[in-house]
């Protein structure tokens, strides 16, 4: 695949944390987001491992779609079970770099200090015309409480909130990209 996506697949990069468990909201939000952008037409690509990664994974499998596993050799861990396809990275940078430059565009739920890099990386390349414009949907409050903290305690102007798009669940989120790209 091309460094930059050559819009004939429409790839959807989706963030968020390792540690939740299957009972979790993050987890069901994930697997039912995954399915619907793969009901769509979509291939996800996540980091590979477990958490909202898998959960987007197995919900995207489960309703036949392709699922690219961004991995880095540097993990011990075993990637989840759900990918049709594993990219072996060699760092940190080269990961973030692959989850990025080959999306239509991404969505964020809720994660750690991981999640906040990714989410922060790919805003900053909006901002600054680095990647062409796509969407970058946040889903669920936890994302909006943060960025207000951003904008109450950082420089974080409207016209770089301008590049978020906030969704509140998962279908509202999987609709942002089926009515842009359908």
């Amino acid at each position: 695949m091309n460094e930059e996506n050559n819009n004939t697949e429409r790839i959807v990069t989706i963030f968020g944390g390792s540690k939740c468990a299957e009972a979790s909201d993050e987890y069901r939000e994930a697997r039912d987001l995954g399915s619907r952008l793969a009901e769509a037409g979509f291939t996800i690509c996540t980091g590979g491992y477990l958490g909202v990664m898998e959960a987007a994974s197995r919900g995207a499998r489960e309703s036949g779609g392709r699922v690219y596993g961004i991995v880095m050799n540097q993990f011990k861990g075993e990637p989840n079970r759900y990918l049709t396809d594993k990219v072996a990275t060699n760092h940190f940078y080269e990961r973030l770099q692959n989850l990025i430059t080959r999306s239509v565009g991404f969505v964020a739920l809720r994660g750690g200090m991981g999640t906040v890099t990714e989410v922060s990386l790919v805003w900053n390349k909006l901002q600054t015309g680095v990647i062409e414009d796509r969407p970058l949907v946040l889903v669920g409050d936890a994302w909006r409480k943060v960025v207000e903290a951003w904008r109450e305690n950082l420089v974080v102007s409207d016209s770089d909130v301008k590049y978020l798009k906030f969704a509140a669940d998962a279908q509202e989120a999987a609709d942002i990209f089926i009515n842009k790209y359908s």
